[in-house]
């Protein structure tokens, strides 16, 4: 008889948490949302990185985020609460995909704007979870992106996830070489006080999803 272990405990606490998610609201600006008072994780990426499915995967929802066929139409900001309904204790934060093509130049310019002003002041943000595709590593635009939280995860302020989406799609040696590439290119962002981390994920195989519900459960409940 195998008795379960502190790390089942966890990993099924974790998981009956993310599954409590619920949508709370959506803002266009920073001065729509909700005044802070719980822990924020936000969830950035490009627009065809997987944001979405992620976020759903993770939630066990099928459309808690909207996926848009369309990648880059979704700009807004759309928070999930978590946690009991009555106390909940946590707040997903779904940013806009950047880095799409067909999308306005002065939808992107303001939405640049905003997603940058998010990052850098708003108060309780606690931990970014970065969406990248595992085939691509960051790319440009992800770089520019952990410049705008450098300061505040060097400092210790703020906790960063990179999920190096799509892994399934790579063999064992392409995904090992992308989760190593990956954590050398962080190591420009870390200090003494920074948390960082990096895992390959993948919605379709569920890898590394009870490992980031338990980092995302950690920084909630710390």
């Amino acid at each position: 008889m195998n008795l379960p272990t502190e790390q089942d405990a966890a990993a099924k606490q974790a998981l009956a948490w993310a599954r409590s998610a619920r949508f709370l609201t959506t803002a266009a600006r920073l001065d729509q949302m909700p005044l802070p008072e719980l822990p924020e994780i936000a969830f950035v990426g490009r627009s065809n990185a997987g944001k979405s499915t992620a976020i759903n995967t993770l939630a066990q929802h099928k459309r808690l985020a909207f996926a848009s066929k369309t990648p880059g139409r979704t700009q807004h900001i759309n928070l999930f609460e978590l946690g009991p309904a009555e106390a909940p204790d946590a707040l997903f934060a779904d940013l806009p995909g950047y880095g799409y093509a067909a999308v306005e130049r002065e939808a992107k310019v303001r939405w640049q704007q905003v997603m940058a002003d998010y990052l850098v002041q708003r108060r309780d943000l606690t931990g970014v979870v970065l969406l990248a595709d595992s085939r691509l590593g960051l790319t440009e635009l992800d770089h520019r992106l952990l410049q705008w939280i450098e300061p505040r995860v060097r400092s210790g302020m703020v906790k960063l996830l990179v999920l190096l989406t799509k892994a399934d799609k790579l063999s064992r040696k392409e995904a090992d070489a992308s989760l190593r590439a990956t954590t050398e290119a962080l190591g420009a962002y870390s200090g003494e006080a920074s948390d960082i981390g990096v895992c390959l994920f993948s919605a379709l195989k569920k890898t590394g999803v009870d490992d980031a519900l338990q980092t995302l459960h950690g920084w909630a409940h710390p």
